[in-house]
Parts: structure tokens; C-alpha cells; sequence
């Protein structure tokens, strides 16, 4: 999943004089999708069809700290089987787009929403004192720690071996 910001107009508006452009943020895995994506929005918020307009530019944005971890939320709506829900959700991660794929997995898995179905509403970096869920709220101790339970010591490549008489004891 990766982020493109996508600029489009209206191609040949008879009525208007100064042309309008739109810009948005959409979360796809490549250029056509995005594009595809940019469409699909501005038909139902703007009733312009990709027929009758032209895209300006489409260009991926990348994180500018890959290597820290943040929180984010996550406005979206979905469509069910029961009808249209708006969800707020929150996760931790290094990328805003590490943390949509996140939220594509757990709509799959716990809602059983297709990527087609989900609309992002907006991606925002929240602070530690801004989140509300437990789930979120119980990595952010400072004194936390992951124990690296069984360790399996492999020897050097110099010593290794492909195949072995016998099965590896690794406690």
C-alpha cells in the first residue's frame, strides 16, 4: 500500500470560467489504481467523471520519519451488509501507509469488509495523550519490555552444515 497525492480538473468546463482543481490523498498499491480511486471520489463528490476530465499530476508521498514509531487514527466509512458505518480506529506504526494496511487487515478479518468497500475519510499522527483505545493505550509505557523467550544459537557460516545426521537441540 503506498500513498499518491492526485491533482485533477474538469477538462472542458463551458459554463466556468476559471478552471477548478481538486487534490487529494489516496492510499493505493500503484499509479492506475490511485487514479481509478481519485475518479471513483470526485464522481460521487463533485459528479465529475473521469471522461470528462484530466489528471494534473499523480506523485507518491513517502513518510519524512520511516523510523519512528507513531500512532495514528483512522476516520473511515464502510458499507456491510447491513448498511453504510463510520469507524474510528487507531494503530501504531512507523508509516501512515503501514498503518492503513493495518487497517485493511482488521476490517477484513473482524468486519469482513472488502478494500473496495472502505473509504478513508482522513489519516491523522496523534499524540500519546490523544489516544483512546486500550489496545493502543498499553504500548505506549515507557518501561515495556519484550523478552526474547528461546533463543536458537546458529553457528557461523563457516561451520555450518546443510544437512546433519541428527536434529538440532536448540535448549
Amino acid at each position: 500500500m503506498k500513498e499518491y497525492q492526485v491533482v485533477g480538473r474538469k477538462s472542458n468546463p463551458k459554463t466556468e470560467v476559471e478552471k477548478k482543481i481538486y487534490r487529494m490523498r489516496v492510499f493505493a498499491p500503484n499509479k492506475v489504481v490511485a487514479k481509478s480511486r481519485f475518479w471513483y471520489f470526485m464522481s460521487k463528490m463533485r459528479k465529475i467523471k473521469a471522461a470528462k476530465g484530466e489528471i494534473l499530476a499523480c506523485q507518491q508521498i513517502t513518510e519524512p520519519k520511516p523510523k519512528t514509531v507513531k500512532n495514528f487514527a483512522i476516520f473511515l466509512r464502510y458499507n456491510s451488509a447491513h448498511g453504510t458505518h463510520n469507524v474510528y480506529k487507531e494503530y501504531r506504526d512507523m508509516t501512515r501507509c503501514g498503518a492503513v494496511k493495518q487497517m485493511y487487515n482488521d476490517m477484513a478479518s473482524h468486519h469482513g469488509a472488502r478494500s473496495t468497500s472502505i473509504q478513508i475519510i482522513d489519516v491523522k499522527q496523534i499524540t500519546a495523550a490523544q489516544v483512546r483505545r486500550k489496545s493502543t493505550q498499553q504500548f505506549l509505557n515507557a518501561k515495556l519490555h519484550f523478552p526474547i523467550i528461546h533463543r536458537v544459537h546458529r553457528p557461523p557460516r563457516a561451520y555450518r552444515r546443510r544437512f546433519l545426521p541428527f536434529r538440532p537441540t536448540t535448549f
